[in-house]
């Protein structure tokens, strides 16, 4: 309680002690919030910062012409007398971006030590340490053909040198780097606080326990005028400051305690890993965090080497596994939610599995900072850490602890919830990874709207999404995602472009330059490449008949159809990622409702899929008809049902009638028609009649006020 009064009293002074920011004081607000009691910098909301200039940050999967595996770029470096080693996640060689006359001993006699190039197995991307150069495989492979072309043992780093950049992006860029050192120079110690001031700034953050040597230790830093924490981004080389990240403190609606953090340069080229200058040569084991306080208590508490992730459990950038190669022993402590647990079991493989434990969440176990706050022992709970590697063949006893976890936190398992529609939300319960959507509709019902509004509504939420359109155009699809995302028609007011493309550019949202008809491998292979780039965590795919092409004959499109099916299924499981999968229905009369059998192609896609959701439509004289969505499988928990939607022309954008209710369907009752139980109130908004058997009307969109009427069509119809 009495830490409770010492941040509610340190917030509320806040409010009213704060200096407003004159104009040229303000950093862009890339912030991302979290509305639990302590920082979670896996949960995103963001996006209110209007630039002035336009980027060049590409939003398609730029791949290589032929992806590359590790047993080729062995064999490039055999053949071409390059020695390496085997590491975990890269390949080590010796580094020729610097003079090799500088070793007396040559390349091939030096030690591992000097093994200061780092390939990516994955990728074939590098990263020299020593000059911090970088690039692709092919890259690498022109500077090594002209350094033996030349006869050279060397080449300078500057042959990688970039395209030169804009006046725009230079002055972007300067700008940012003055902005950096204004705040960090404006920034002070918490030593130096006064010290009633120094115990209400740690009493805001929860860091109490947290000492003022250790603060210093990691540089940490706290900002006045925005009564902010600093932590700042230091050059592993030349330890000079590339970049900032600040944390501020609110108080929520409810009470609670919201945190925000703000970064310099933006999100996507922030690559801090937080305490990684203390990190010493010969140290062998550390412990990852999912925010810099958590690093700050697991340093003080256990004196192990801590770093903390960037962008949190959202993602960990290849870019950095170079500098966690010298870990023999790697503990993921990312938090104390689900969300943290399942991304670091994700993490681990990146990372390799054999060298990593994870801190299992539970009841008493949280994130670090509460651990230290609650006077537990980290050292305990990381000895107790389990490793990430598991066994084919296991008992309950290794399960009981994940089966408790899914028990506790029913609502962080059931997935991530949309916002904008909440119905769905009581059917589905949530938005799971590792599952396969399989999503149809009569031709020009407004599937693609739909699924993209649905999906755009869970990228606003920080899921990583990746888009596979392969009927409409990515820029038709981005232009109407863009109309939902600021739900209106920016033709009529293009002065505002450029603060929403703005906000919309930040979200991580990703397309595939695929269109038409493509090789299932190939699309696999750029899936895969961009799960391991971007932590992709739901991928979209419309649609399967596009995707196929149309020249197979009509016997052979059927196993066809099933091996893709059965590809995505297994994409799905061993991704740990969720697939939505949009698939034409059979022809049929248009007076009759679709069904899970209504799916083109035989019983393999409803068989596989975990949940099928079917956009059903009325077609009116009158009008151009009425829209429902109707959940027909949910293998999460059973249930099923149906709800109205109406569409909206000017945002294109679908959503629930006001008043109207969900109408759920026992799961045990899915092959009967569903009628009305004896003595139930109807109310007047939804009439819940009989759902009509084959051949017959749906009740959800015949008279009555809670039959509402699509106000046009699907601002994307399928052709």
């Amino acid at each position: 309680m009495e830490l409770h009064k010492l941040i509610t009293r340190a917030l509320v002074l806040r409010r009213f002690s704060v200096p407003r920011l004159r104009q040229d004081t303000a950093w862009p607000p890339f912030v991302r919030a979290s509305a639990s009691c302590l920082p979670q910098p896996h949960t995103t909301v963001l996006l209110s910062f209007c630039r002035t200039f336009k980027s060049n940050v590409k939003s398609t999967l730029d791949l290589p012409v032929k992806p590359i595996t590790v047993t080729e770029i062995k064999q490039y470096l055999r053949s071409k007398n390059i020695s390496f080693s085997d590491g975990y996640s890269c390949l080590h060689a010796p580094s020729f971006f610097r003079d090799q006359t500088a070793n007396p001993r040559g390349p091939d006699a030096a030690g591992k030590g000097s093994f200061t190039l780092f390939i990516d197995k994955t990728t074939g991307q590098f990263l020299c340490k020593e000059t911090l150069v970088e690039g692709s495989w092919e890259d690498l492979q022109d500077c090594v053909e002209v350094m033996l072309k030349e006869g050279r043992t060397s080449i300078s780093p500057d042959v990688l040198l970039k395209f030169p950049e804009s006046p725009e992006e230079l002055e972007v860029r300067e700008l940012e780097q003055r902005e950096v050192q204004r705040v960090w120079s404006a920034s002070v110690a918490l030593s130096d606080l006064h010290e009633d001031e120094a115990k209400l700034a740690k009493a805001m953050f929860r860091i109490s326990k947290v000492s003022n040597p250790t603060l210093k230790k990691f540089g940490v830093r706290f900002f006045k005028p925005t009564k902010s924490l600093v932590f700042p981004w230091f050059d592993t080389r030349e330890s000079s400051l590339r970049g900032l990240k600040l944390l501020t403190a609110k108080l929520g609606e409810d009470g609670a305690v919201i945190y925000t953090d703000a970064t310099l340069p933006r999100p996507s080229a922030y690559h801090s890993l937080f305490g990684l200058p203390l990190v010493g040569q010969k140290d062998s084991q550390v412990v990852l965090t999912g925010c810099e306080v958590d690093a700050l208590a697991v340093s003080q508490a256990t004196g192990l080497p801590s770093l903390a992730l960037p962008r949190g459990v959202s993602c960990l950038p290849p870019a950095l596994l170079p500098y966690l190669e010298q870990f023999k022993r790697v503990t993921l402590w990312l938090g104390g939610d689900m969300n943290s647990w399942e991304a670091s079991k994700i993490f681990s493989r990146k990372l390799g599995l054999k060298r990593c434990s994870l801190v299992r969440p539970g009841e008493l176990q949280h994130s670090p900072s509460e651990a230290l706050e609650a006077g537990r022992s980290l050292t305990h709970i990381l000895k107790a850490s389990i490793p990430a590697a598991h066994k084919s063949i296991i008992s309950f006893r290794q399960l009981r602890d994940d089966v408790y976890g899914e028990l506790a936190n029913k609502e962080q398992v059931a997935g991530v919830k949309w916002g904008r529609f909440p119905e769905l939300n009581k059917i589905l319960k949530g938005h799971r990874k590792g599952e396969l959507t399989v999503f149809t509709g009569p031709t020009g019902s407004g599937k693609t709207t739909f699924i993209s509004e649905c999906a755009l509504d869970l990228c606003m939420q920080g899921v990583n999404t990746l888009w596979g359109s392969f009927e409409i155009n990515n820029v038709r699809l981005a232009k109407i995602m863009l109309t939902q995302f600021c739900r209106q028609r920016l033709e009529d007011s293009l002065e505002q472009y450029d603060t929403w493309a703005d906000r919309f550019e930040d979200l991580p949202l990703y397309f595939m330059t695929f269109h038409g008809q493509q090789n299932i491998k190939t699309v696999l292979d750029t899936m895969t490449h961009a799960v391991y780039l971007y932590d992709i965590s739901h991928v979209v795919i419309d649609n399967l008949q596009f995707m196929m092409g149309q020249e197979k004959l009509s016997l052979d499109r059927f196993a066809v159809q099933d091996q893709i099916i059965g590809a995505f299924r297994q994409f799905a499981t061993s991704s740990c990622c969720h697939v939505s999968l949009i698939i034409h229905p059979r022809k049929q009369d248009y007076d009759k409702e679709l069904q899970a059998a209504s799916i083109f192609g035989t019983a393999k896609a409803s068989q596989e899929a975990d949940n099928i959701l079917i956009l059903q439509e009325k077609k009116l004289v009158t009008s151009p008809g009425r829209r429902a969505l109707q959940i027909v499988k949910n293998r999460f928990d059973g249930d099923v049902g149906v709800f109205p939607l109406e569409f909206n022309r000017t945002s294109l954008t679908f959503s629930a009638p006001t008043k109207s209710k969900v109408r759920k369907v026992k799961a045990d009752r899915l092959d009967a028609p569903e009628t009305e139980e004896k003595g139930a109130k109807t109310d007047k908004p939804v009439r819940a009649t009989k759902t009509s058997k084959a051949g017959k009307g749906s009740s959800w969109g015949v008279g009555g006020k809670g039959a509402t009427e699509g106000s046009g069509e699907a601002g994307l119809e399928e052709q």
